[in-house]
């Protein structure tokens, strides 16, 4: 596995973690308590390879419509992908706003919570997100994923997180 995130990322990934630790109230405390936090070091070493996040949208109307994506941590940020049309890239391009969450089990959760930024996945700017992407799906997929990939010309995401909250039972 390949993690991504250089010193300086860590750096601002462990001071993101910590000031929203900070934010959190009471009742995030009581459950979330200092031994239950991760570290950038261990968020970054836990989120290796495809990791299956649910993303919450907002509907023209204020509705939160929420639906998974297949995610990738790359220089302290989850990535994603899906299709030009689909609903969830046409609500993140009229309205950024996104919680997601990464929940494996009841013994790690991750949540994440701020603006998406958009791009071409084909973009070279942006090359990490289509390396994870083959890495994961070439071994199953074959060529026929590089193709689609090319034929579809998806849409990426990247979450800029405002607060980032970690929890761990193991």
């Amino acid at each position: 596995m390949h993690v991504w995130e250089t010193p300086e990322e860590l750096l601002k990934l462990q001071s993101l973690l910590d000031a929203s630790y900070d934010s959190g109230g009471p009742h995030l405390k009581d459950i979330i308590t200092p031994e239950r936090r991760l570290s950038a070091e261990e968020l970054c070493e836990r989120l290796q390879g495809m990791c299956l996040l649910a993303v919450a949208t907002v509907t023209a109307n204020g509705r939160p419509l929420v639906g998974p994506v297949d995610s990738y941590f790359i220089h302290g940020s989850f990535f994603f992908s899906s299709g030009r049309q689909s609903v969830k890239m046409r609500h993140l391009a009229a309205r950024p706003h996104v919680s997601a969450i990464y929940l494996p089990n009841e013994q790690l959760s991750i949540s994440v919570h701020g603006e998406v930024e958009l791009f071409d996945v084909l973009d070279p700017t942006h090359a990490e997100l289509s390396e994870a992407m083959l890495a994961h799906y070439a071994p199953t997929q074959g060529p026929a994923f590089e193709k689609w990939m090319i034929e579809e010309d998806p849409l990426g995401a990247r979450i800029d997180a405002s607060k980032i909250f970690t929890f761990h039972m193991s």
